[in-house]
């Protein structure tokens, strides 16, 4: 019983792997976005340290996506998503005169 459970263990984490095994094109697209909005609003590198850590992470990203690393790639740009949308509500606070959104 204990080597039919490790089997569907590891049948099921090859599962996960092969269909997180393409490209994340959605999550890479979904960053460059939040950065460019955080951007908009008024974040830049030297004024908001998580515009500064999205950067990092997008650029991070992008390595793994050259290497084929499509996990890190995804894990990266979701980490560049978040700190680009912290980046964003911060900025929009500061100037909440002109708030900029999140494209849908």
């Amino acid at each position: 019983m204990n080597t039919m459970l490790r089997s569907l263990v590891a049948f099921v984490g090859v599962v996960y792997l092969v269909g997180c095994a393409g490209a994340p094109v959605q999550e890479m697209s979904d960053a460059r976005q939040a950065i460019a909005a955080a951007g908009a609003a008024g974040a830049t590198p030297t004024t908001s340290a998580d515009f500064s850590a999205a950067q990092a992470a997008i650029a991070r990203a992008e390595s793994h996506l050259q290497a084929q690393e499509y996990t890190w790639a995804r894990l990266a740009a979701k980490e560049a998503k978040s700190h680009a949308a912290a980046a964003l509500a911060t900025a929009n606070a500061q100037h909440p005169e002109t708030p900029v959104t999140l494209p849908h």
